[in-house]
């Protein structure tokens, strides 16, 4: 059954992306446009030598080096018609790769150089969203996408940014994140924000276990309460070569605590060495809350097609495999849970049904 499984059909498939950058996604073609227009200097201004020296770029090893390619994508998104313009084909590009439901998340404070306010960056965000929802449909597509709104670790803005996303959660904002370098910066800097949201009964996530090991893990949900993990890959160094769960590792699966994780972007930051030695195989044998995500997709050259179709080359997956991680991610969403199950009901598990009959 799996030598049927064709990349072409794995695109048509339906999939739930948990974890997407806005910043990590543009199309290098709007890159060299808008870079143009504010006289900002890219590295060159052929669009696929620009898409390949972003991968390449990225490809360090190093979650800190892998960072520094965002000064040009975030460099061309400080103007509401830009941050308009890339929500708007973020959400076609996903659509057209058969993503039904989406959390796209960006940092608002990154995008404050041409003078916008922290809300105008959000209202155009959310505005390119929705056309961009709009014009997949009339494409013949589907697509719900939500926005999570992520503060910087290292900057001493989270509480601003949580009563941020807190005040836009009625107009798409559903969730709120930290992310930058771990090391150095732990999640408990941030502590004021989570218990506001908490208090405000409101979903978060937050980067931990990428670049840095199980204390961040920790803190992130026994100190501040995460719903879910931001990659989370590093739980494994919780979990003996025989499979015993140590006890952080066992409260992760028991509470069904949902990892993001993001194979192909773990590799360029040395996470892991491959996808091969990816634990997601071993995440997912152990029934961890596994989900499958893109991370940035510009940097990482790949789509969750691609990152789908990684896995079935590699541990052989078909689509019942494929089918348990799209279903992970829904149920793991940030939207409210009739709205969940109406997409697992009505769009996700007819899909699969029909390939596994």
């Amino acid at each position: 059954m799996v030598a049927t499984i064709r990349y072409e059909d794995i695109v048509k498939v339906p999939k739930a992306l948990l974890h997407d950058h806005l910043d990590g996604g543009l199309r290098p073609a709007t890159i060299v446009e808008l870079a143009a227009e504010v006289g900002h200097e890219l590295p060159t201004t052929d669009p696929d030598a620009l898409g390949r020296w972003f991968v390449e770029a990225a490809d360090s090893g190093s979650l800190e080096r892998y960072l520094e390619t965002f000064a040009h994508t975030v460099a061309v998104m400080q103007t509401a018609p830009a941050l308009r313009r890339v929500a708007r084909e973020c959400a076609l590009d996903l659509a057209a790769d058969g993503v039904v439901y989406a959390e796209v998340r960006f940092a608002p404070e990154q995008h404050l150089e041409q003078d916008l306010s922290l809300d105008e960056v959000v209202e155009a965000v959310l505005a390119g969203f929705a056309e961009g929802t709009a014009q997949a449909v009339e494409a013949g597509l589907t697509i719900r996408v939500g926005t999570l709104l992520t503060a910087m670790r290292h900057a001493a803005r989270s509480q601003e940014i949580a009563e941020l996303a807190v005040r836009h959660r009625d107009a798409g904002v559903v969730g709120f994140d930290i992310a930058g370098a771990e090391a150095g910066f732990p999640p408990t800097r941030h502590l004021d924000a989570f218990e506001y949201l908490q208090r405000e009964n409101f979903h978060f996530t937050i980067h931990a276990g990428e670049a840095f090991g199980l204390p961040s893990i920790w803190q992130a949900i026994q100190w501040c309460g995460a719903d879910r993990l931001g990659h989370g890959v590093r739980i494994v160094d919780d979990i003996a070569p025989d499979g015993t769960l140590g006890r952080l590792a066992a409260y992760v699966r028991d509470k069904r605590i949902p990892l993001e994780l993001c194979p192909s972007s773990n590799v360029q930051t040395g996470a892991v060495d491959s996808i091969a030695d990816h634990p997601i195989g071993l995440l997912r044998d152990l029934r961890f809350r596994a989900t499958v995500n893109t991370d940035n997709r510009l940097m990482s050259g790949t789509s969750m097609s691609r990152e789908m179709s990684l896995l079935v080359e590699t541990f052989g997956y078909g689509w019942r495999e494929l089918q348990w991680f799209t279903i992970n991610a829904m149920k793991s969403a940030f939207i409210p849970f009739d709205e969940r199950l109406r997409i697992i009901d009505e769009v996700i598990k007819p899909a699969y049904a029909k390939l596994l009959a």
